[in-house]
């Protein structure tokens, strides 16, 4: 591989992979927050609301992070992928534009009137700006999600007599198949992510025995919310993303499996290391017959392998797209495993008192972004060698002018900053759980014995 395409490439994904530790946390929190203002309007009861403005401090500074990391990216579809962006602009610039236009400014300015408006405006009218934002950070995540599923699986276009893409239908273009699926599944990730936080926070809350009253309904919100979800990635959207990739990139899918050869009856391998040079898979542990039934839903169906496609059509990086593959279904049985067993003493009522159950939910808080950083690895790694499929490889993409020692000295900078944002964000945020969600005031409600009920 070029070198410069190299680090033209890793720039890209350290931007992109640092960027959406926030966006994850901010789309999964929104939806929560409603879900809090919405009982806390019901049963006029200050708890929820106070679990809603803590949680909204939390969403602010992922929000300020996510769009300082954020930006520097559309940059780079001009600066380092100027190739790509001529070829593919006149499509996907359309999403991209309504990402800025659309639901950023609708999030941002609804947030503000959530964080700074809650005196002015009537219940009804502070519960409506927190469904502002819950919509404007899911209609946000859409058009990402539709720009990247034209990568994935490119529809609505036309090729132009100068060679680049444009946009033939608006309609089919942001209606993608590809991107149903892979939205509903990747909302369901950021869904997971803050629920698995929310419960962190109230279980380190309870083990240290202070706002109790707040933490049993970060708890409680956040095994049921992330129990939910956590079934829904798997199905039914990871199942029929699954699907998707069988039916329209067969290669990825024998590459994320580690399928070199075809077969009727292809086992599912659970463990194993894939050899690329013997075409096999190292000490493995395999379910038999259970690749071709969860993917063509019968037990003898003929999975072709990576030896039906030509090689220079393989995934550049099959060990990491298999591991990163492997790595997120992993997690993502984890989740149902630890949110059933919590939503099981939840529902016994002896789950605020079960310590070590509430140690395993305080220290699962970083595997969710494991979990969605591998998934956006396996969907990247798994289109190449193409930057739009079947239409432009990715070594055309990249811009030839920027030298690779150009693109190294803007990685370095940008990860020295990175990490600088990265440590303030960890600090403001490691504050605002200090405070607590009265900012350091205890609330008569933590002191109420029908409330500690709940």
């Amino acid at each position: 591989m070029d070198s410069a395409l190299l680090i033209h490439r890793l720039h890209f994904a350290f931007t992109a992979t640092f960027h959406y530790l926030f966006p994850q946390l901010t789309m999964g929190l929104a939806l929560l927050i409603v879900v809090l203002k919405t009982i806390g309007l019901r049963r006029n009861d200050p708890v929820y609301h106070e679990a809603a403005r803590f949680w909204g401090r939390i969403f602010g500074i992922n929000f300020v992070l996510g769009v300082v990391t954020g930006i520097p990216m559309e940059f780079q579809f001009g600066t380092n992928w100027s190739h790509f962006s001529q070829f593919a602009g006149g499509v996907i610039g359309q999403t991209l534009a309504m990402e800025g236009m659309f639901a950023f400014f609708l999030e941002s300015a609804f947030l503000g009137l959530f964080l700074y408006g809650e005196k002015r405006l009537s219940p009804k009218a502070h519960w409506l700006s927190a469904v502002a934002v819950f919509v404007g950070s899911w209609l946000s995540g859409y058009f990402i999600i539709a720009t990247d599923a034209f990568m994935q699986h490119p529809v609505g276009y036309f090729t132009a007599p100068d060679g680049s893409l444009q946009l033939a239908s608006f309609w089919d273009f942001v209606l993608n198949p590809w991107a149903g699926w892979q939205y509903a599944h990747n909302m369901s990730g950021a869904a997971i992510t803050g629920a698995f936080i929310m419960t962190s926070v109230g279980a380190f809350y309870l083990l240290s025995r202070k706002w109790t009253a707040h933490a049993r309904i970060f708890v409680k919100a956040g095994v049921i919310a992330g129990c939910l979800f956590s079934v829904l990635q798997i199905f039914p959207t990871g199942d029929s993303q699954g699907k998707m990739v069988a039916d329209l990139q067969p290669v990825t899918l024998a590459a994320m499996e580690g399928l070199f050869q075809s077969q009727p009856g292809a086992p599912l391998v659970i463990v194993g290391q894939p050899n690329e040079q013997q075409g096999t898979i190292d000490n493995p542990i395999e379910v038999p017959k259970m690749l071709s039934m969860l993917t063509y839903k019968r037990w003898n169906a003929n999975v072709r392998g990576l030896d039906a496609f030509p090689k220079p059509d393989w995934p550049a990086n099959i060990p990491l797209l298999y591991y990163s593959y492997h790595i997120m279904v992993g997690l993502g049985t984890f989740f149902v495993a630890v949110m059933a067993v919590a939503l099981f003493l939840l529902w016994r009522g002896r789950l605020f008192n079960a310590r070590w159950m509430l140690w395993i939910l305080m220290l699962s808080a970083p595997f969710p972004y494991i979990a969605n950083t591998a998934g956006w690895m396996t969907a990247e790694l798994g289109r190449q060698p193409w930057l739009v499929y079947g239409l432009m490889r990715t070594e055309d993409g990249y811009s030839k002018v920027v030298s690779a020692g150009n693109a190294m000295f803007t990685l370095l900078g940008f990860m020295g900053i990175y990490m600088v944002l990265g440590i303030l964000g960890l600090f403001l945020i490691r504050r605002e759980i200090e405070h607590g969600p009265l900012g350091g005031h205890e609330s008569v409600s933590n002191l109420h014995p029908a409330t500690e009920a709940r």
